[in-house]
């Protein structure tokens, strides 16, 4: 199976990955640092482009994982080797991060060692070969749902940094109204379904 077997359109999967079904916002894969790190717009951009960017190595590292263990008749193999992937993408990030920005790399805290477990990153790299896709749209797949997370972190965070200026009910205050601004924006997303082609 090297060749795609899905004749759907790059930009389609693009939008479909990015808009349609958003990991966070439709698939709700990756809850963790979308709550933990929204706090604030600069540390969820930053947190964004880092998981955007695991995203798309798993992607690559799980077609090619897919290629060879079929190659050799050891698909069984699959699962273990994408965390392996995924983990090793991580902690080069990590140290990257921990070395050129300290301070962002405090900001983050633990949300950034967990993007290890995040099953969004996991997700994208199994959805890719469950859709059939050839390599160039594993990787237009891999980039449209790392955007899409990007778009999701960077969204809510700029809500509750305008939340910040205003003073809720004490009911809805803390979690619950970000909860709530996460069902309204999931809802928007819902919105974009019809887009980009496809079921």
């Amino acid at each position: 199976m090297v060749e795609a077997t899905n004749p759907e359109s790059l930009w389609s999967i693009f939008i479909r990955a990015s808009l349609v079904n958003n990991f966070v916002l439709a698939y709700f894969l990756g809850i963790c640092p979308f709550l933990g790190v929204s706090g604030k717009l600069q540390t969820a951009g930053r947190m964004g482009l880092a998981v955007a960017f695991v995203m798309l190595i798993a992607t690559v590292c799980g077609f090619a994982i897919e290629r060879v263990l079929d190659w050799i008749d050891a698909p069984f193999l699959n699962l273990i080797s994408l965390i392996a992937v995924i983990a090793t993408t991580v902690q080069l990030i990590e140290m990257f991060v921990k070395k050129v920005s300290p301070t962002l790399f405090r900001a983050l805290g633990i949300y950034l060692p967990l993007m290890t477990t995040n099953c969004a990153i996991l997700g994208v790299a199994l959805f890719q070969s469950n859709h059939g896709y050839g390599f160039l749209q594993a990787v237009v797949f891999g980039l449209g749902a790392g955007v899409g997370f990007w778009l999701a972190l960077v969204l809510i965070a700029g809500l509750r940094e305008k939340l910040d200026l205003v003073d809720p009910p004490d009911l809805v205050k803390g979690t619950a109204l970000t909860l709530v601004l996460a069902g309204i924006l999931s809802l928007c997303f819902m919105g974009f379904s019809g887009i980009g082609g496809g079921s």
